[in-house]
């Protein structure tokens, strides 16, 4: 079971360090994401989604092999090219993977403009290492599917009021009792 949680940010220069901090903590093996998203609200009002993935490109892609392929068959190798091309990225482009476009773009019309929302899908995290790393990079949590205690740490952690160390005394000073 994957839990849902987006982070509102002032950019999405922001936005952006953050997921690229969370995919570096994957290849850490600190969190599994199964989609990291920013949705941008431009300053005409709309909506524009970065994905990790264009599954448009990736369509046409597998599209031009699949289609040169079967074009190789008929002897039309180029007519197979650039009719898989196009059926390709055709069906990449309603292909919906991860979480659910409209549902991205519906919570970013919310935001002010200029500013970015992150959208994670998060498979499973080692919280308290997750936490410590994005401990005070800032960002209001939207939404999200943890639990309570969940939900409280990670709005800590962004805000940067994590749990810290009392601070040693002063030379000269006894510690407090």
């Amino acid at each position: 079971m994957a839990d849902l949680v987006v982070i509102a940010f002032p950019s999405e220069e922001k936005a952006e360090s953050v997921r690229q901090r969370l995919l570096e903590m994957q290849k850490e093996y600190l969190i599994e994401l199964g989609d990291a998203v920013i949705a941008v609200k431009r300053e005409d009002g709309h909506v524009r989604l970065n994905q990790l993935v264009n599954t448009t490109a990736i369509g046409a892609a597998s599209g031009v092999f699949w289609g040169a392929l079967i074009g190789l068959i008929f002897m039309m190798p180029l007519v197979g090219a650039a009719v898989g091309a196009a059926s390709g990225a055709i069906s990449g482009a309603l292909t919906d993977a991860g979480i659910n476009d409209k549902f991205m773009k519906e919570i970013a019309e919310s935001l002010q403009p200029g500013n970015a929302a992150l959208f994670l899908l998060v498979r499973k995290f080692t919280a308290d290492k997750v936490l410590q790393d994005l401990e005070g990079v800032g960002g209001t949590v939207l939404r999200t599917s943890f639990n309570d205690e969940q939900e409280t740490r990670l709005r800590e952690a962004l805000a940067g009021a994590g749990h810290t160390a009392p601070a040693a005394p002063a030379a000269g000073e006894t510690p407090a009792a």
